[in-house]
């Protein structure tokens, strides 16, 4: 038996994994879009930091609120036509799922997701056109009640994948041109 043609599938294996890496690192490097702004109320003032007072989980509110923050600016980037700008107050929060701190310690930093805690963005928007003049401002209220019922992939394992569905579903909705 040869190992020949194992060692081909491992070379060819390592190849694909290296330009994947190199691709996602090079779209990890992209500027943001400087035409979509998220500004954040500050973390005292959101549900999601009040309601976790023993800052349970892995993430700190400074990492959820730049991942989210730098989320909802691409993919607005995406969808707005050329010379739009947007800018976005998100005035409160609620991540999807919470904490049971009642399971035990070790459990302290796990989030159940459950029904009953659906993730919840409270924001207002301002959308502009190219020469500055508002083409249209709003309050929005959003919770996805159904957001468990969702289909996703198995693998899927980003801790905020609710959250940035949420977020997405919205920019679709309220931006996207037919």
């Amino acid at each position: 038996m040869s190992t020949f043609p194992t060692f081909v599938r491992l070379v060819r294996f390592l190849c694909l994994l290296a330009i994947t890496l190199s691709a996602a690192s090079a779209v990890a490097r992209e500027p943001l879009p400087e035409r979509v702004q998220v500004v954040w109320a500050t973390p005292q003032e959101l549900t999601e930091v009040r309601s976790n007072p023993m800052r349970y989980g892995i993430m700190r509110p400074e990492d959820w609120m730049k991942a989210l923050g730098d989320y909802l600016r691409v993919r607005a980037d995406r969808v707005l036509p050329p010379g739009q700008q947007l800018l976005v107050t998100i005035q409160d929060i609620t991540l999807a799922g919470s904490f049971e701190p009642w399971h035990g310690p070790s459990l302290n930093d796990t989030r159940f997701m459950k029904d009953i805690y659906p993730p919840r963005l409270k924001l207002h928007y301002k959308l502009m056109a190219s020469d500055g003049g508002t083409l249209r401002e709003k309050d929005v209220q959003l919770i996805d009640m159904g957001y468990l019922q969702h289909t996703g992939l198995p693998t899927e394992t980003d801790a905020l994948r609710y959250d940035k569905r949420q977020i997405s579903d919205w920019v679709n909705h309220e931006f996207r041109q037919p």
